[in-house]
């Protein structure tokens, strides 16, 4: 795997101590919620108990991706981190949407907001959520799975300061819709990230070239490459964060089997994906053939 059992441990420590961060804050905005009577705390709890189960989720799938291949699963759990975090964006995705109708809603039918309480949840919720903000900061750019955990609590941070501008403003004014629009903006600062996110773990399960690799650029230089006459079945795809693999069929030149030049000209085509391209494809398979090998073989793909 891409990362070795040091990092992994830290990165599971970072997200259980967000995790508990975040179990603390869902605690005290529930109360503060029911005490106060606002949408935008109650959108704010809401998206914490989402966030929470989210880094619950991306807790195990942390430890999973770090268990051995098997024979049944021969990249282990590496997908873990991908699935996990495709589904806390399809969640964040949901509440983004139920945050925007609701919000709507209760800018046309105003409720009745207690603005002190609202700014008390409201700061905890602040602090709670830079404190787990500064614990995953290390690691959230190590994968996919940290990556979404990274940016839901990032989004709390804002929606609790979307919270305290609320509160100043029903103190300050009178003004109770100020918690229907700091709803509304927390749904706006959800449903980009979310929508993002969502598009590249898509992209990982359906098994699209991973993003910054160009297979015409990979292509052309596999043609550059001595003895090589053609390039089909060419295939790019990513396990997991830091895992992309690549496959090809690679026509040589006849003699190459004769002379034992095969070895070699393997060794070349996997240096030439591993150290070439900005993304480096430590594993690649490639099936070397000879011409004649087209004629009995099943239709080939680009």
């Amino acid at each position: 795997m891409a990362h070795d059992h040091g990092e992994g441990a830290s990165s599971r420590t970072r997200l259980a101590v967000a995790l508990g961060i975040s179990v603390v804050i869902l605690l005290a905005e529930i109360g503060g919620a029911i005490l106060t009577g606002s949408l935008a705390l109650v959108v704010d709890a809401g998206h914490l108990l989402t966030d929470a189960g989210g880094l619950a989720v991306a807790l195990l799938a942390a430890t999973l991706v770090h268990r051995p291949p098997t024979s049944r699963r021969t990249w282990g759990f590496g997908r873990a981190e991908v699935l996990a975090a495709t589904a806390q964006a399809a969640v964040l995705l949901a509440v983004g949407l139920f945050v925007l109708v609701e919000g709507i809603h209760r800018l046309i039918v105003p409720a009745p907001i207690a603005p002190s309480p609202l700014l008390v949840f409201g700061i905890i919720g602040l602090v709670g959520n830079l404190a787990a903000l500064l614990v995953l900061r290390g690691s959230r750019r190590a994968n996919f799975n940290l990556r979404a955990a990274f940016l839901e609590v990032a989004n709390d941070a804002l929606g609790s300061l979307s919270v305290i501008v609320a509160a100043i403003v029903i103190t300050l004014t009178g003004w109770t819709r100020a918690d229907a629009i700091a709803a509304l903006v927390i749904g706006a600062l959800i449903l980009p990230r979310s929508l993002l996110l969502l598009r590249e773990t898509i992209d990982v399960l359906l098994e699209s070239t991973p993003r910054g690799l160009d297979l015409n650029s990979v292509r052309k230089h596999l043609l550059e490459q001595p003895h090589v006459r053609a390039v089909h079945d060419l295939h790019a795809t990513q396990i997991a964060t830091g895992l992309p693999v690549l496959t090809a069929h690679v026509v040589v030149d006849d003699e190459c089997f004769y002379d034992g030049h095969t070895s070699a000209i393997l060794d070349e085509l996997q240096a030439c994906v591993a150290e070439h391209f900005s993304i480096a494809i430590e594993h690649s398979t490639f099936q070397l053939e000879r011409a004649v090998h087209g004629d009995h073989e099943h239709e080939t793909h680009a």
